[in-house]
């Protein structure tokens, strides 16, 4: 194997070891500052992984397991814009039912005060 694409090939390895890590203690800013160069890494070894597949199979694991945890915290990050969505709905408006449980949305005007009775 050629030397310069065994250099880019231990590049993109430890690009990916430090792209898990960053994923794992959650440095998002991190993870977005290697993805031009893992991007670049990758664009320049795509014509030869197939000419020496077995040498790219560890890469190939690495990169499937950083996607992995990529999609898990894209996943967590939109859970908590949902649930800040909700905390902000709530602020606006209070959904109550009535005695025939129909749903009635009642709106909370800011500075307003809203009365509990049991």
């Amino acid at each position: 194997m050629d030397e310069e694409i065994q250099a880019a090939m231990d590049a993109l390895e430890d690009l990916l070891d430090a792209e898990r890590a960053a994923l794992l203690v959650g440095k998002l800013d991190d993870v977005s500052r290697l993805h031009a160069q893992k991007e670049g890494l990758i664009a320049a070894l795509t014509d030869h992984a197939s000419e020496n597949r077995a040498a790219f199979e560890t890469l190939y694991h690495k990169v499937e397991r950083n996607q992995a945890l990529l999609d898990s915290a894209l996943h967590g990050i939109r859970s908590v814009a949902r649930r800040l969505s909700a905390i902000r709905q709530v602020r606006k408006s209070l959904d109550t039912y009535d005695s025939l449980g129909r749903k009635k949305t009642v709106d909370v005007r800011p500075g307003g005060s809203l009365e509990k009775r049991a």
